[in-house]
């Protein structure tokens, strides 16, 4: 494999703007001396926590929720944004208790991955988690999620599931039971 240096920034600006989104400008010389313009979000550096929750009786649970790129309910796993100040395992502790109402005692990490790396910087660590117990915190979503229980032995369903279709959720299922068939 090559170790490609990367190009220079020459120069960065703000493209556009909301209340939630920054999009940068970027102007980038490459090592072969050509110059093109890059758009990205501008990065947070808040990064975030997807859980593969798994219940003593052998069940997944995964949420229904509102998905506003796509303008329909989607099937997935829980997730949300690290706080400051917060490990990627109490995010993502907090977050089940939020968005599921249960804690986990066992966290296993699966991989950090990122979404679109062309436009965005924000990382994304899956977890398996497991001894499940209850316990509710109020998150912030705008309407209860609705929890669906899925039978882990039949799982590998979802991946044709209608609803089931976010990139990130797909990886996490095939990586949970990738880690569960070497067990």
């Amino acid at each position: 494999m090559s170790q490609r240096r990367p190009p220079e920034i020459l120069s960065i600006s703000t493209a556009a703007q909301s209340k939630l989104f920054t999009v940068q400008s970027l102007e980038l010389r490459f090592s072969n001396g050509v110059e093109r313009t890059y758009e990205r979000m501008k990065p947070s550096n808040r990064h975030a926590v997807m859980m593969v929750p798994i219940t003593e009786q052998g069940d997944i649970l995964l949420v229904r929720e509102f998905g506003a790129g796509t303008e329909r309910y989607e099937l997935g796993f829980p997730k949300g944004l690290i706080d400051e100040g917060e490990t990627p395992e109490q995010a993502a502790n907090r977050e089940l208790k939020e968005e599921i109402g249960f804690g986990a005692e066992r966290f296993t990490p699966l991989k950090q991955v990122v979404l679109a790396p062309s436009y965005f910087s924000s990382k994304m660590t899956l977890f398996i988690a497991q001894h499940l117990y209850p316990e509710q915190l109020i998150g912030d979503e705008p309407e209860p999620l609705e929890i669906i229980k899925w039978p882990l032995a039949q799982a590998e369903e979802l991946l044709t599931h209608v609803d089931f279709c976010e990139a990130r959720c797909i990886a996490a299922l095939m990586l949970t039971l990738k880690y569960l068939n070497s067990q």
